[in-house]
């Protein structure tokens, strides 16, 4: 059984994934603590308790958009795509094939309790501050409620996490994919630069 730090990373990786697959509750700490061959007790010395060690799991989750508005802001002098990726696909590029990470990402948009609030509460400010500095940059239109824009666009990033399989099922590759990914940002750049709808003429 390991003592060394890379045993208290092991740990939180062990309990990121099986949380992902399982969800909390349904994981216990021999679980955990089995899957990262470490004792039941160092555990504990490390987290005090199951929910202790999801409270790092989620900083740690939550911690990855930290400096991602500075990226994200340095894209919109690039191509549109880059734009059209949003912060879901800047996230997706971090993460190394097979990650866990969406997948906890869903279980907690999606829990309602105060960790997945505070994540959807840092990714909302996060895209409010990126379409805020692509409105100033003259790469994206001004707004009468530029809260509400960001929300919607804040939706194409969202879909992609929670609803990905579906989507995958539906046309073919999944949007968590880079093949997906880029087919997802595609039909993002053609809906966000040229529009869908054909707007009727205006009468007198």
């Amino acid at each position: 059984m390991s003592t060394t730090p890379a045993g208290r990373e092991r740990i939180v990786d062990a309990a990121l994934r099986l949380f992902a697959e399982r969800g909390h509750d349904a994981v216990s700490v021999r679980d955990i603590a089995a899957a990262a061959n470490v004792s039941v007790g160092l555990i504990a010395h490390h987290f005090g308790s199951k929910d202790g060690l999801r409270r790092e799991v989620d900083a740690q989750v939550i911690g990855l958009f930290d400096g991602m508005t500075d990226p994200a802001l340095a894209a919109t002098s690039g191509p549109a795509a880059h734009v059209a990726d949003g912060f879901a696909g800047m996230l997706l590029q971090q993460l190394p094939p097979g990650s866990p990470i969406p997948a906890y990402l869903r279980r907690l948009l999606l829990s309602g309790d105060p960790a997945g609030r505070a994540l959807f509460q840092r990714w909302y400010t996060l895209s409010t501050s990126l379409l805020e500095g692509m409105t100033a940059a003259g790469a994206a239109r001004a707004s009468a409620d530029p809260e509400a824009r960001a929300a919607f666009l804040m939706v194409n990033d969202l879909a992609m996490i929670l609803l990905h399989e579906h989507i995958a099922s539906a046309i073919g590759t999944d949007p968590l994919e880079p093949d997906g990914a880029a087919r997802w940002a595609a039909g993002a750049v053609d809906a966000y630069t040229h529009g869908i709808f054909i707007p009727t003429e205006e009468t007198p």
